[in-house]
């Protein structure tokens, strides 16, 4: 095997898989199948496509509603959790990401589910933390509107403390299995969290043993000012949003900033901005590709979109028009802040119609969409990531399973010679070691205390 200078840092890819892909007009073209999102063997297919690429992890976004209108793309999708413990038995090395939602989980049923995922698939399970914006979902649980943000993040704060609790509940070595003496566990390594909040009251000890991993990679994915003190304080790994160089590294700064504030090694929160790449053999190719997906967008379907996360009644918006000038503050949001901010910004920054404003968030909803030959993919994630802007890319394919292919197949072989990501995975690690990370000590483990030796005279 040719091996390469190794880049003192390497490249963390996660691949985002959404059914057809992620341009919202992807299920119209011929080659995809438009019942590919309820289809286990889709999503084999394509973790195993992320996997020969040495991809890091795979993440499937979620939430507890029907995303969109069923007339624009395909809507509903496998619940994550289920869908990764089956993508386990399929896969050896790569990390399994699945989105929960605190505003709408109990601590105890959802830190058991994650400890059986890392458990089962050797210690490569993965949360996405989220606190789920929009109304709809609120209703579906029984609540007439949703949560205000700031107690969304309260209550997600303490979820976590929870969360963490119970995964600790069982040491390490609480299991004895000493048949002679016919003891299977240790009740004193036994930690009930006894937890009584704001929020939750949990007594008992998890179910589960603790798991390879102690607990989850953690991820986030808010970039609202509650978003990031809370990743500060929590998350291993950031999914977030930019459209610029300098907007990014004024993310990945502040961001890495607050962690160090917060008590925390920065190194241990890693940074991975979206990216959609849409590929050709020249630029030429590549953005007539972006223009095939943008000339099969339904545009009403996209101002109906635009206008639920602007707030702004039906029939608001006009396609030849930009966006209205009174818009409402970021603080008067209580829904996807970031998002919010991020969409309006771009509008603004560019001087887009709605039209064209459609059109940049067809492909990725906000993340950034390059359209490019695969060296000019890799210029750009070489560049973010050497110049303080990234840890590494989430990887957002407008068409699947097509454009990872594309991407593992003419982008992967680029970076890997640059030295910036593995050629193969080596002995297998669980997903904290993968993203570097530490195994976290357990809180209720006491350390060993080692008598001192008597002083030799």
């Amino acid at each position: 095997m040719t091996r390469h200078p190794r880049h003192p840092r390497q490249l963390h890819l996660n691949a985002f898989l959404m059914n057809t892909g992620h341009h919202e007009a992807s299920w119209r073209l011929p080659e995809s199948n438009p019942y590919a999102h309820v289809e286990l063997d889709h999503y084999i297919h394509l973790a195993r496509i992320a996997e020969r690429g040495t991809f890091d992890s795979l993440f499937l976004a979620d939430g507890p509603q029907l995303w969109s209108n069923l007339a624009q793309r395909p809507a509903g999708a496998l619940e994550p959790l289920t869908l990764l413990t089956a993508l386990a038995t399929a896969t050896e090395h790569i990390g399994l990401i699945a989105t929960a939602s605190t505003s709408y989980n109990s601590p105890y049923n959802l830190a058991r589910k994650f400890a059986s995922l890392d458990i089962i698939s050797g210690g490569r399970a993965g949360w996405n933390i989220v606190t789920t914006a929009g109304a709809e979902a609120a209703r579906n649980f029984g609540l007439e509107h949703e949560p205000a943000h700031a107690e969304r993040y309260a209550r997600a704060a303490e979820f976590l403390d929870v969360a963490l609790k119970l995964w600790d509940s069982w040491e390490d070595d609480a299991i004895v299995a000493d048949k002679a003496a016919g003891v299977w566990g240790d009740d004193a390594k036994i930690h009930p969290p006894q937890h009584q909040g704001t929020y939750f009251s949990v007594a008992g000890a998890l179910n589960v043993p603790r798991s390879p991993q102690g607990y989850p990679l953690l991820v986030q994915a808010g970039s609202s000012e509650d978003g990031k003190a809370f990743a500060a304080r929590y998350a291993e790994a950031v999914f977030t949003a930019q459209q610029t160089l300098a907007d990014a590294q004024a993310f990945y700064k502040d961001l890495k900033s607050r962690t160090a504030a917060a008590g925390r090694d920065p190194e241990h929160i890693k940074v991975l901005p979206g990216i959609v790449p849409v590929l050709g053999s020249t630029e030429a190719e590549a953005r007539a590709n972006e223009r095939l997906l943008e000339d099969h967008i339904v545009y009403t379907h996209g101002v109906d979109r635009l206008e639920r996360l602007l707030q702004l009644p039906p029939d608001t918006l006009e396609l030849d028009g930009q966006l209205p000038a009174d818009l409402p503050p970021e603080d008067a949001i209580e829904g996807a802040k970031s998002r919010y901010t991020l969409v309006v910004e771009l509008a603004r920054r560019d001087r887009l119609t709605v039209r064209q404003l459609i059109g940049r968030l067809g492909g990725g909803r906000g993340h950034l969409t390059f359209a490019g030959t695969p060296e000019q993919v890799a210029d750009a994630i070489e560049s973010w990531f050497t110049q303080g802007a990234a840890d590494g890319f989430n990887i957002m394919p407008a068409v699947l399973p097509s454009g990872l292919d594309a991407f593992v197949d003419h982008v992967v072989p680029i970076l890997r010679t640059r030295g910036l990501l593995r050629t193969e995975y080596g002995p297998r690690t669980t997903l904290r070691e993968r993203y570097g990370l530490p195994r976290p000590a357990n809180q209720y483990t006491r350390p060993t205390i080692r008598p001192t030796q008597p002083a030799l005279v």
